[in-house]
């Protein structure tokens, strides 16, 4: 079965909050890694089967665009990383992550 990873940027925190919780309440991802970008942007990333990755993407930019002041900077994802992507990027799941994979 093919995984994507999908990552979205935002500025600020209330933004990536609405947009993690968006993204796991609407598809069937697991967060499997969040993180400081620069100054005030923040990133999450979720795994999971592609077609939930791009519902989980599109309702995170949705979600973060409407958190008050928020803004998404940017998104991206990519379906079925190859194993090199996955060994280096903390894109993959850990024992934090595993209990909450779909």
């Amino acid at each position: 079965m093919p995984m994507a990873v999908g990552v979205i940027e935002t500025l600020g925190f209330p933004a990536v909050l609405a947009a993690a919780d968006a993204m796991v309440k609407s598809a069937a991802v697991t967060i499997v890694y969040y993180g400081q970008a620069e100054s005030a942007r923040l990133l999450v990333a979720v795994r999971g089967q592609v077609a939930e990755v791009k519902r989980a993407v599109d309702a995170g930019i949705l979600a973060g665009e409407e958190a008050y002041g928020g803004k998404v900077i940017t998104h991206y994802i990519v379906p079925n990383p190859p194993e090199n992507v996955e060994t280096i990027l903390p894109i993959h799941f850990t024992s934090k992550s595993e209990p909450f994979r779909i």
